[in-house]
């Protein structure tokens, strides 16, 4: 049987959520990717075995394989479509978005070495990089998002990564990728780009010269959160020496993650572009409300980072962050008078959730120490599905009232 990648790897969006790196001829003329439920598989005789190891270690893998740490058909669908998503030349499906962080942290960080890690980044990546690594003889130094000038000043010449990410967890802060990526190319650096809260529907780094784009292909990718999966996106150059980590220490996905993250992807472009038209209406909406004080979302011309979000992002994503009017107390009164959303901590899917970020993602911290993080006792994240945006709006706005009710 004769593969060919599809020819819709440079099409729109929605195309290539549906088409892209896919093999058109499939196994039994299937139409879906089929799950290949597998440990290990077999060769006819030696000739093969001496062949597949000398293409191996040519670095001719596409197709072959001998392990299923090493490789599956299943999971290298998935990687294809996710490569060709991203612009990317590949990319590498793992067991969560963390350890996608971690296996490119710990591969691109030798003991000694340095990264430089942007403020109001996800807590457990800022836990991975700042604590964590210090075992390995790693230092890292946390930068404003937005604010080139310490970011320079931070690089020192042990320095080997530049971490950021954008949207923002929890404020939604924008970053400026092109000048993010100039910077690091400038000082020989490998840029590495948290965009799970953009997906590839909204935002492309590679485009803007991006090394590395990590996604926590839980949220959005997957988009019904029944799954969990990291993905690392590159070039040949940069994230082939990742691959290699992950075959020996094992986090990979499996293939039954992989099939069921095809069958997301697939609605991914329609998901995301309704997300973002649910998401500005509601920021809108709660922007103007009298019970909330503030809404941290870049669609909204009062944010500081719309300008930037404008220029590089074909929407600006389905997560938001608001401060109401009350303290900790008020906030969770809030909550529990949603009828919609559900109270959880992940995002991305068809459901809306809710977070109260200081009782949920800073539960171990008391409230002076939250303060200090950032972290207001008032501060609540909504992630929207797919649910009608006016259906929202009238729940959202019952629960504000009922808050003081």
């Amino acid at each position: 049987m004769t593969h060919h990648r599809s020819i819709h790897d440079n099409g729109s969006s929605a195309t290539a959520s549906v088409h892209a790196g896919e093999i058109r001829d499939k196994p039994l003329h299937a139409l879906v990717d089929p799950i290949f439920q597998t440990s290990s598989y077999t060769f006819q005789n030696m000739a093969e075995v001496v062949a597949f190891q000398e293409a191996h270690n040519k670095g001719h893998v596409e197709g072959s394989y001998e392990y299923g740490r090493y490789g599956n058909p299943t999971i290298a669908a998935a990687e294809a479509r996710l490569a060709a998503m991203e612009h990317a030349e590949t990319a590498i499906l793992v067991a969560s978005g963390m350890a996608a962080l971690a296996y490119t942290f710990l591969q691109y960080l030798p003991g000694g070495s340095h990264v430089i890690i942007t403020d109001d980044s996800y807590r457990r990546t800022r836990q991975l990089v700042e604590d964590h690594l210090k075992k390995f003889n790693v230092s890292c130094t946390v930068v404003p998002l937005g604010d080139f000038e310490a970011l320079e000043a931070a690089i020192r010449p042990e320095t080997r990564i530049l971490f950021s990410e954008t949207p923002s967890n929890p404020y939604l802060r924008v970053l400026d990728v092109e000048r993010f990526a100039e910077i690091a190319r400038r000082r020989g650096l490998i840029s590495v780009l948290d965009c799970t809260f953009a997906t590839p529907i909204n935002l492309t780094p590679i485009d803007y010269g991006i090394d590395v784009v990590i996604h926590s292909a839980t949220k959005y990718l997957g988009g019904h959160n029944d799954l969990l999966a990291g993905v690392i996106s590159g070039s040949h150059e940069v994230v082939d020496y990742i691959r290699a980590y992950v075959g020996i220490l094992g986090g990979i996905s499996d293939p039954n993650t992989a099939y069921l993250l095809l069958r997301g992807l697939k609605t991914l472009s329609l998901r995301v572009k309704q997300q973002n038209q649910t998401a500005q209406k509601v920021s809108e909406f709660l922007a103007n409300h009298p019970l909330v004080e503030q809404v941290f979302y870049p669609g909204l011309e009062i944010h500081p980072g719309h300008e930037i979000a404008k220029k590089q992002m074909g929407g600006y994503g389905g997560v938001l962050s608001l401060t109401i009017k009350g303290g900790r107390q008020e906030s969770f009164r809030f909550i529990d008078a949603l009828k919609i959303p559900f109270i959880s901590a992940s995002l991305g899917g068809a459901e809306s959730l809710v977070l109260h970020v200081a009782a949920q993602a800073y539960s171990d911290l008391n409230a002076e120490q939250c303060l200090k993080a950032g972290i207001p006792q008032n501060l609540v994240r909504l992630a929207l599905g797919i649910e009608d945006a006016d259906d929202l709006i009238a729940d959202l706005d019952q629960a504000l009232r009922a808050m003081h009710g």
